[in-house]
């Protein structure tokens, strides 16, 4: 991974980023953070958390915060506020039945892996998804060794589910759609672009393993230092990486890309 001064900044319009331990730091949003969020907005930059959070919480981000949509669990969907009708939209991979199956087959499964793997727990945002499954392995747990939530993402593909590692949860749910999936139909439908051929003017920035699809596409991809955590485990590691670890790493980036322009 390269120094992020290295990064040529001055041709991007739009920062996509995960959001724990990217945007925050030890499970809060910092002043420094948020404000850096906001001024890349006020700059009339497109910005996009894309993250592994519940539904609940991207309704309340993409009404309240200075983004211009959200991506949530995992690319199951992406939410925006639309300022000329005043609503909040709502774009879903799957049709509300079919959400509905996926959703009481996977309590069954999350019951047998916290009966299989010892320490760890639902997660605590769980009753706010709408289409996957979260296990906590060290949010509102005692902290579990990685190889903890290698074996709960083994345990979810044994059951037919897609599973990917964060730096708190491990998730899973039925279907081939990742972060990246969902991200590329968002440019396209919201913002008009060809994710193929328009990749560059886009950065992202994230932390963990279910970030290594949008590192493997996005040329600007931009690892915040504590993603040396995760070392040998990416899959596809960033392209550059910040001298700060989650928020402060996430305010130095917005500040290269400003400062580039």
């Amino acid at each position: 991974m390269r120094p992020l001064a290295e990064l040529k900044a001055g041709a991007i319009r739009g920062l996509l980023f995960d959001l724990d331990d990217t945007l925050t730091s030890e499970g809060k949003l910092t002043a420094l953070a948020y404000g850096a969020m906001e001024r890349l907005k006020a700059a009339g930059r497109i910005v996009v958390p894309v993250t592994g959070r519940p539904a609940g919480w991207c309704d309340h981000m993409a009404r309240m915060w200075p983004v211009d949509a959200v991506v949530g669990e995992n690319g199951a969907f992406y939410f925006w506020h639309d300022a000329g009708s005043g609503k909040l939209r709502r774009r879903y991979h799957d049709a509300v039945e079919v959400r509905a199956q996926k959703r009481a087959r996977l309590a069954g499964i999350g019951e047998g892996i916290v009966r299989e793997v010892a320490g760890c727990a639902l997660a605590s945002d769980q009753a706010y998804r709408e289409t996957d499954l979260a296990i906590d392995y060290c949010e509102d747990v005692p902290a579990l060794p990685l190889e903890a939530a290698e074996h709960i993402a083994a345990l979810m593909r044994q059951a037919g589910l897609s599973a990917r590692i964060s730096s708190i949860h491990v998730n899973g749910w039925f279907g081939e759609y990742d972060k990246l999936a969902m991200t590329r139909q968002l440019l396209r439908e919201r913002f008009g672009v060809d994710p193929d051929r328009e990749a560059g003017a886009f950065a992202f920035a994230g932390d963990s393993p279910n970030d290594a699809p949008m590192f493997a596409f996005f040329g600007n991809s931009v690892g915040v230092a504590n993603i040396a955590r995760f070392a040998g485990l990416l899959g596809c590691e960033p392209r550059y990486v910040t001298q700060a670890a989650r928020g402060a790493g996430f305010a130095e980036l917005v500040e290269h890309l400003l400062t580039a322009r």
